[in-house]
């Protein structure tokens, strides 16, 4: 694996910045210390351009190439922020915030951006600018789009934008990305239920909240498999149910119910919300009862443009050797997404072997990959805007 001597060098001092903040996690929102350590690093490292408080806890730093005779400005994003989980992974560096976790690999990526950040500050070796977003809050609160929405990419010239995301099962160091949809959208819906409470020994004088949410349920299924395209992809869960009793005896009046939709096609996103709405309403009126429905639209698809996700693997592979171009979509969400939604690039997956699965107490990341992950962003960078 050809990676750039320098960064085989500083792969230590990288590692120690991954155990650091791999024991102080924080959450989304709150990466206070975290966002602290990241300025303190981009200071010594020497970005000619930091800004601090981006979206509450984020940062955005500048490094200027040795030469810029074209204007290009090239944008690479890295997630901060850790889970609200009991660790168990048993590492020396196991998180000291109890009940906070690394389990989805922020730290690595972090550090990894760190690390290129270091290596592009010493060498220069590019024509025009780089800037680094340091994101917070990607574990559900949408921190890519807060940035988008502050003006980020308009306030730094930002032209393109590149971020990469560890993926457990895949060997360390080995790359994998696809152009189009590589990971779904993510929406909820709360839908109450509201009936005619009673005695349970007299249901025929009740309208029972809990037999029509069961067929709401059902009908909901219904989505899936005879609304939307067999070729295409929709997830629609009913995760929990809730009525407002606790009793073996008691018919309630209303009981809710919580789920989430995720699709790989913005369209077929828009069809199973149509649905949801259409099947609670409709068969809630079949018994009698009335459904209200909360859907709450979370992050969009994130879709890799098909120039920039070659781009991203011509990067890869002068790294890896080899890349995998047609990665299977994950219905997994992303808020990078966002960001590519404002811009045009590319999320490519960096192998983490076998580590466990994301969000577990006992996934752990690879410090190995490391050197790989920062190779890849500076190669993105030096081949994007050679040096004249």
């Amino acid at each position: 694996m050809p990676i750039k001597n320098r960064l085989a060098e500083t792969h230590a001092e990288i590692t120690g910045w991954r155990h650091h903040i791999h024991a102080n996690p924080e959450l989304g929102f709150a990466e206070h210390k975290t966002a602290a350590f990241v300025a303190e690093r981009l200071t010594e490292i020497g970005v000619d351009e930091m800004v601090t408080g981006v979206a509450k806890t984020g940062i955005v730093a500048a490094i200027k190439g040795r030469s810029d005779t074209k204007g290009r400005v090239i944008g690479l994003r890295a997630d901060m922020d850790a889970l609200p989980i009991l660790e168990a992974s048993g590492v020396a560096f196991s998180s000291q915030n109890e009940g906070v976790m690394h389990a989805c690999g922020h730290d690595g990526h972090t550090s990894i951006l760190l690390g290129a950040a270091q290596y592009l500050a010493e060498t220069r070796n590019f024509d025009g600018t780089v800037v680094l977003l340091f994101q917070p809050a990607e574990e559900g609160g949408g921190g890519g789009r807060v940035m988008v929405e502050e003006g980020v990419m308009d306030r730094f010239g930002v032209q393109e934008v590149y971020g990469l995301h560890n993926l457990p099962g895949l060997p360390t160091g080995q790359f994998a990305i696809r152009p189009g949809a590589l990971l779904a959208s993510a929406d909820e819906f709360y839908i109450t239920v509201t009936g005619k409470g009673g005695h349970a020994a007299a249901p025929h004088e009740s309208l029972d909240p809990n037999v029509t949410a069961a067929h709401i349920i059902l009908g909901l299924q219904s989505i899936a498999s005879r609304t939307v395209d067999p070729l295409q992809s929709v997830v629609v869960s009913v995760c929990a149910l809730h009525s407002d009793v606790d009793t073996h005896n008691v018919i309630p009046q209303t009981t809710r119910m919580t789920g989430t939709v995720r699709a790989l096609d913005p369209e077929v996103r828009k069809l199973a919300q149509t649905r949801v709405e259409a099947i609670a309403k409709a068969t809630a009126e079949a018994y009698g009862c009335t459904a209200e429905v909360e859907y709450v639209l979370g992050y969009p698809v994130t879709i890799n443009d098909a120039d920039h996700t070659e781009y991203a693997a011509a990067a890869a592979r002068a790294v890896a050797g080899d890349v995998i171009m047609d990665t299977p979509p994950v219905m997994a969400a992303e808020d990078f997404s966002y960001m590519l939604e404002a811009r045009p690039g590319a999320y490519i997956m960096l192998g983490n072997g076998d580590n466990g699965t994301l969000h577990h107490p006992a996934y752990r990341f690879d410090d190995e990959a490391i050197p790989a992950g920062c190779s890849w962003f500076v190669e993105l960078v030096e081949q994007r805007m050679p040096a004249q």
